[in-house]
């Protein structure tokens, strides 16, 4: 008798798609979170190797569950757009997001950021920045050979990765795009469409009361004309 040696089988690794944590702390830190996200999907939404996401779990080592993170919003340079449920490295030619941001609440510590930084450095990131609203702070990182390195002169600085520029004010932390236009919240950019479609409303009505302008001068022509014919004169022929 042919004695058959079982197989052995790996174990299914779940991967969770959720960490049982909270996207934000509060409201001013949940703004901050979808006003950079949203912004930076508008900048690269004609650009289809380019995701973007928004606290979604990045896990780095394939066979390892425990080793992740979730970024308030990370961009990954080189993979499609698409929804995914959780972003593992091993499953995207192995990229890893190049730049994340973090927005502080005042729940966070010391060594939860400090392991944050860690984390990143590690797996590869290339551009780090944390935005504290409430003290109007950002400190911002760029790697250096194997680490992350503070950058020192934040306010001005451009991302070379994203083409964005950062300005601190007194009261706030301004975003703008290559193209010089702010980071806009949700509710600007609403206003801002609605002010569009106000201005192609009133050029519609001004184009619209030009050609009924042209239209009466035509008709008052043709009808100078025709009396003018009465009177045996050609029109055509006067000067």
């Amino acid at each position: 008798m042919v004695q058959q040696i079982p197989t052995e089988t790996k174990p299914i690794i779940i991967y969770p798609d959720s960490d049982g944590q909270p996207m934000s702390d509060n409201t001013k830190q949940f703004r901050w979170i979808v006003t950079i996200k949203e912004n930076l999907e508008i900048l690269f939404t004609n650009n289809p190797e380019v995701f973007v996401a928004g606290d979604l779990l990045w896990y780095p080592v394939e066979g390892d569950n425990k080793t992740r993170v979730a970024p308030d919003a990370m961009v990954v340079f080189g993979r499609p757009k698409g929804d995914r449920g959780s972003y593992k490295q091993w499953l995207e030619n192995n990229i890893p997001p190049q730049v994340v941001f973090e927005i502080l609440s005042p729940s966070n510590t010391i060594k939860e950021m400090s392991k944050k930084m860690l984390f990143y450095q590690q797996y590869g990131v290339e551009e780090y920045y944390i935005y504290d609203p409430d003290e109007v702070e950002l400190t911002g990182l760029i790697r250096s050979g194997d680490r992350l390195a503070e950058i020192e002169a934040i306010n001005g600085w451009v991302s070379p990765r994203l083409g964005i520029k950062f300005v601190l004010n007194s009261d706030t932390l301004e975003i703008f795009r290559p193209d010089g236009q702010r980071f806009f919240t949700s509710v600007e950019l609403d206003r801002l469409r609605e002010q569009e479609c106000q201005r192609a409303e009133e050029e519609r009505q001004r184009a619209e009361e030009e050609r009924q302008r042209a239209d009466r001068e035509y008709q008052r022509a043709e009808k100078l004309a025709a009396k003018l014919r009465e009177l045996g004169i050609d029109p055509d022929l006067v000067d």
